[in-house]
């Protein structure tokens, strides 16, 4: 897995793909702090990280479109599911490079943060909240869009359609409230990723939400190794 990280990690900055999607990431998480926190005369950063929801909704298909996709339209795919590893070392190679990125992109909050402590005083447990709530998130987004890369060998194809999976998985809540069936309701709602999300902007750490987070990382991340699996075998 450690030697799959590597090149994944190598490949995102060889492309250029690192620098794009940190260089929009800084500048839209910039906008949102200044306009969203500095502006208010506040030293919370929820306003921030409730808006950043839907910027890596967008920003997180582009870091995962070309990880499995650009495998197979090159035909490099076949000397990696023949190569003496398992599966889940290339999926996890892969899935932990993206993660890693991300990672590194949102700690640019960690400078928001010494701002902010500069002018008063800094709600820490708060903002820490935020911070593992939006890598949680990002940790499910990475998956349904690695589990997609996977199924096509068109990167800008992959990146649409993890586009279109993860705005769906947004208007969850939009679905929700079209239900009068109150089973019904509760059942999508369970599911929103968006809620799950918008608890830890207000304050609200919650256990079952960063089990459902990793729960979704885990079960895209299975998906992908079953194709893997069956491109192997075929």
């Amino acid at each position: 897995m450690g030697a799959i990280y590597r090149r994944e990690m190598n490949a995102f900055f060889i492309s250029g793909v690192a620098y794009v999607f940190l260089s929009v990431f800084y500048l839209l998480s910039g906008y949102f702090f200044y306009n969203g926190v500095l502006l208010s005369g506040r030293t919370d950063t929820s306003p921030l990280f409730a808006s950043m929801f839907i910027v890596v909704l967008f920003l997180i298909p582009i870091l995962t479109m070309r990880l499995m996709s650009e495998e197979k339209k090159n035909r490099t795919d076949q000397g990696l599911l023949t190569a003496p590893i398992s599966l889940w070392d290339i999926v996890l190679g892969k899935y932990f490079a993206a993660l890693t990125l991300f990672a590194i992109a949102e700690s640019i909050i960690f400078i928001y943060a010494g701002i902010l402590a500069y002018l008063g005083d800094v709600v820490w447990s708060t903002l820490l909240g935020n911070y593992f709530a939006m890598l949680f998130l990002g940790a499910a987004f990475i998956a349904v869009g690695l589990f997609i890369s996977s199924l096509t060998e068109n990167q800008m194809a992959a990146a649409v359609a993890s586009m279109l999976a993860l705005f769906v998985l947004y208007l969850f809540d939009s679905f929700a409230a079209k239900i009068s069936n109150v089973h019904i309701k509760d059942a999508i709602l369970s599911l929103s990723f968006y809620s799950r999300y918008i608890e830890f902007t207000q304050g609200v750490f919650s256990l079952p939400s960063i089990v459902f987070f990793l729960s979704a990382a885990f079960l895209f991340n299975y998906f992908t190794v079953k194709v893997l699996e069956k491109r192997r075998w075929s």
